[in-house]
């Protein structure tokens, strides 16, 4: 079994987060997502329009996403492979080299062209 994690805010979800998860998941045979928490992203100094609960729920409500758990800091990627037994990690390309230094195959996706999360949120 080829299992698959990917990490995300998934605010004002749209299809560049769909196609990040058709994707992730067509590589493998169980898609683990993990939704950054609201505490973490003012951490990292996001405002989200939607609560974790609110996003969690709409990535748990996709048919090919087998787990939704919780991104609480950076340093959990580690961890979480190790205790899912991830193959693969798949992110988008504005991530590219990041995330190398994990023990699992990395695969970083081009973005959507045309969309994204902070764009919709400014858009009046």
């Amino acid at each position: 079994m080829v299992k698959i994690i990917t990490y995300g805010t998934f605010d004002t979800f749209h299809y560049g987060h769909l196609e990040l998860l058709r994707k992730s998941k067509a590589l493998g045979d169980f898609l683990v997502v993990a939704v950054s928490t609201d505490e973490f992203n003012q951490l990292k100094g996001k405002q989200c329009k939607f609560t974790y609960e609110t996003r969690k729920s709409w990535i748990e409500s996709l048919r090919f996403v087998d787990i939704v758990i919780p991104e609480e800091n950076w340093d959990q990627k580690t961890n979480d492979i190790e205790k899912y037994n991830i193959d693969i990690l798949t992110m988008g390309d504005d991530w590219k080299g990041k995330f190398d230094y994990l023990q699992c195959r990395c695969i970083y996706f081009p973005r959507s062209h045309g969309i994204s999360s902070t764009q919709i949120k400014h858009l009046k």
